[in-house]
């Protein structure tokens, strides 16, 4: 949907379009061939309709954040090709964005990266901001936290943002020498202080922060807490939960476009002689053969550069592996997880998830592309001391979150709706998968019949050593999760916050990186040699056919 202002000849009006959580979506093929994909050149072709409808000179375009992760095109230019004007940087600059937040996933890619990359797109007139990023030393944000611009005959205030809870995922080596401030107050105080120094006609906020439940009880979803309470403000552009929205009342509006480029949000404001706003909010669904050819052309060798390294060979497997078996117990895809991290830490114990929520590998050759289907994050592997009780604790909850109480209609924790976030059609499950771990290096049992919080039976460590709750063991686990990532460390196990970093003994490097060593040093993956006795087993009881006939209604 485009909106369209009525504008009475005196009047002055305004276009803001708007992007977020594009996590790489950069090309419209895949690296394997598949074209049409949405994308940044999908984008650029709506945003020009756009600026010739109303004016190159009206238009605003901004993106919310999460800009430097989620495809083999990242990871090139943030690791691989160090030397070149960061990829995102040139695009950015070729779309003319004006302004852009920074994103948890653009911290995790580690200072090197977001720092080269913020000071490229200053070099080209566009901020990277991120104004509650503040130093520890100076009390002084480390990041930009507005620009001013002159757009359809108005002075325009943009400030922005990145999400407070980024300390829950990420470990501090991605963020040295600085902390975050929650949204709330500070957006308000920021704003109050600007308006008064530039005196804008409108005010625009971008805040890689989700659209929330407007209750201010969660700390990264802030967003409908602003859009509820702050003043003075005329646009809210936000980020991070990959839902779309668009909503709006007589003063203000909020956008959030989604993820990857698949919808670009679009807010007009009207203002007449006298002062008086009338503001509109919708989405544009962008169809991804609509790309711009020119832009494609102007990017043709850096796609070929991405997709010359994502599809170099570097193993072969003998069968296809499926995330989604993940959620019916033991699997090849989480074996192959499991296996990697009890190699590579020496830990007794491993803690992984499913961290693509339906991906597939087919048997053949095993490219680097393939490896960022199996495991899609820049997370390292980090170990951590855990007592038996904590582990035993920490299978609870994460089994609560993927399970039913007994007796209930299903025995996963799905509903009768769409996820957004995975593009999910019918049913879903209630809680992030991403969420779902399982362990290996000890033989356990979940009882299907049992209730939260007593499924669980730990029968001994993989070598067949009693299983001591009183006892430490050293558990491999992804760095997001050691920082307290979807509280199974802090609900389930009971850890305090500050505990957390006291308990880690052990980094390693990225577990992408592990599984490339891991493939190569195989040649030959067979997933049946996943199983070690080191991995020890465990299952559901009474069976998992309960489970299987769910899985039927989200697959």
């Amino acid at each position: 949907m485009v909106l369209a202002v009525a504008c009475t000849p005196r009047s002055r009006h305004l276009t803001i379009l708007t992007t977020d959580d594009v996590h790489a979506a950069w090309f419209d093929s895949t690296y394997t061939g598949d074209g049409n994909q949405s994308s940044l050149l999908a984008v650029k072709y709506y945003v020009d309709s756009v600026r010739r409808a109303d004016g190159a000179g009206n238009v605003l375009l901004l993106d919310a954040g999460d800009c430097l992760q989620g495809d083999n095109a990242a990871y090139y230019y943030n690791y691989v090709d160090t030397e070149s004007v960061h990829l995102f940087s040139r695009m950015a600059a070729y779309m003319e964005y004006d302004a852009i937040a920074v994103g948890n996933h653009d911290i995790e890619a580690g200072p090197a990266v977001y720092r080269r990359v913020e000071k490229e797109l200053a070099e080209r007139g566009i901020p990277f901001l991120a104004g509650n990023a503040v130093s520890d030393s100076t009390g002084l944000p480390v990041f930009p936290v507005y620009k001013v611009f002159r757009r359809g005959g108005m002075k325009v205030l943009v400030l922005g943002y990145t999400n407070p809870n980024i300390p829950m995922w990420l470990d501090g080596q991605a963020w040295p020498g600085m902390h975050f401030e929650s949204l709330v107050p500070l957006v308000q105080k920021d704003v109050d202080n600007l308006s008064a120094i530039i005196h804008p006609d409108v005010t625009v906020v971008v805040a890689h922060s989700g659209t929330g439940n407007g209750t201010g009880t969660v700390l990264e979803d802030q967003s409908l807490d602003l859009y509820k309470s702050l003043r003075g403000v005329d646009f809210i552009v936000c980020g991070h939960d990959h839902r779309q929205i668009a909503v709006c009342n007589d003063s203000i509006a909020l956008l959030n476009s989604g993820k990857k480029a698949r919808y670009v949000s679009i807010g007009r404001i009207a203002m007449d002689a006298g002062g008086k706003k009338k503001l509109e909010a919708g989405l544009i669904k962008v169809d991804g053969r609509k790309s711009d050819p020119a832009m494609r052309k102007a990017f043709r060798k850096d796609f070929e550069a991405v997709r010359a390294f994502s599809m170099h060979n570097i193993g072969i497997i003998t069968e296809d592996l499926y995330s989604r078996d993940s959620y019916k117990g033991p699997c090849p895809y989480i074996n192959l997880l499991h296996q990697v991290q009890l190699r590579y830490s020496g830990a007794d114990i491993s803690f992984a998830a499913p961290l693509n929520y339906n991906g597939k590998v087919s048997a053949g050759n095993v490219s680097y592309n393939d490896l960022y289907t199996i495991y899609p994050y820049e997370n390292q592997l980090y170990v951590l001391r855990l007592t038996g009780k904590e582990i035993k604790d920490y299978l609870e909850y994460s089994y609560g979150l993927m399970l039913s109480a007994p007796g209930s209609a299903h025995t996963l924790a799905i509903a009768q709706k769409d996820d957004p976030r995975y593009a999910q059609k019918g049913w879903s499950f209630v809680n992030a998968s991403y969420n779902f771990d399982s362990a290996a290096g000890i033989n356990y049992t979940v009882d299907l019949r049992k209730p939260k919080g007593a499924r669980i039976s730990i029968l001994g460590l993989a070598d067949g050593t009693p299983f001591d709750l009183a006892a430490e063991y050293s558990v491999a686990m992804t760095s997001y999760r050691a920082s307290g990532g979807g509280y199974l460390l802090l609900k389930g196990a009971g850890i305090p916050m500050e505990e957390l970093q006291k308990r880690v003994v052990a980094r390693h490097k990225e577990i992408r990186l592990m599984l490339k060593d891991y493939v190569e040093a195989e040649g030959v993956l067979d997933p049946e040699k996943f199983v070690t006795p080191e991995m020890g087993s465990w299952k559901y009881l009474p069976d998992n056919s309960a489970i299987v006939k769910d899985l039927t209604l989200l697959f």
